[in-house]
């Protein structure tokens, strides 16, 4: 990698992990950190496929009370540099994601030190919260979300300065059961993740269309543009059935469409 490379990669990862605490814009998201390091880096297609493969694993990760996720920002981009300085193209994706699993629960560590340290940046913002020290209080905001950033950014920096060489020893070097059990494995968490997205937005009205859609997805002639097109066309077409009355309730009366919300103006 070149110093523009190096450059383009660091603030990648820093937003990557800015974004794990704001939300806002996406970039922790393994298919678009991956995408982005891909970019900068001139392999653009291999980190693509890397980035929608951890995507659809990703779907099951949540925080759940005091359980925390693994870290997709840290796994995303720590395994597309690899990937990038392996040099095997999308032939090395497969050990890409072996690696990222591992990087993932290992992010959690990271994440506990930032989080630790944080509680001292909660005191000084108390502390200029007494004094109404409103400027004092955002600035210590920015050191906090500054701080979740350097989390993904240093690893990421550190890996860009390992010789190419070094990490395509590595890669080569690693059994093929583990990479062949490491994929299986990220299968099997793909359609658990698929499977509770399913969960959360099946309804009766849906399921046509997820059966419509698997169907489709199986004429090897349509190319993603096309399915997206069908896609799109299906969801304004049900749309606009919904607002033209599809949907008639019980007793003659029109419904909103909405299954939930009719569900709840009966307790109104």
């Amino acid at each position: 990698m070149n110093i523009v490379s190096v450059l383009l990669v660091f603030i990648v990862a820093f937003l990557a992990g800015v974004e794990g605490i704001l939300d806002e814009f996406e970039f922790h998201q393994p298919l678009v950190a991956c995408t982005l390091i891909g970019l900068v880096t001139g392999n653009a297609v291999p980190c693509i496929i890397l980035g929608g493969t951890l995507q659809l694993m990703a779907l099951g990760w949540a925080n759940i009370g005091a359980a925390v996720s693994p870290d997709a920002a840290l796994a995303s981009v720590a395994s597309a540099i690899i990937l990038v300085k392996g040099g095997q193209g999308e032939a090395g994706v497969a050990s890409a994601i072996a690696v990222a699993i591992p990087l993932a629960v290992a992010g959690l560590f990271l994440t506990m030190v930032i989080r630790t340290v944080s509680v001292a940046v909660v005191h000084q913002m108390d502390a200029a919260a007494e004094k109404a020290n409103f400027g004092a209080i955002e600035i210590w905001q920015y050191i906090a979300i500054c701080l979740q950033g350097l989390r993904i950014a240093i690893p990421a920096l550190a890996l860009c300065f390992v010789s190419d060489t070094l990490v395509a020893n590595a890669l080569n070097s690693m059994p093929a059961w583990l990479t062949e059990g490491m994929s299986i494995g990220g299968g099997m968490v793909v359609a658990v993740g698929y499977a509770l997205v399913i969960n959360m937005m099946a309804t009766a009205e849906t399921w046509p269309f997820f059966a419509i859609g698997f169907a489709l997805a199986a004429v090897s002639d349509l190319t993603l543009i096309a399915l997206g097109t069908i896609a799109v066309s299906m969801a304004l077409i049900y749309l606009k059935l919904s607002e033209s009355g599809g949907v008639v309730a019980a007793g003659g009366q029109g419904g909103t469409g909405d299954p939930l919300g009719d569900i709840l103006d009966d307790y109104e």
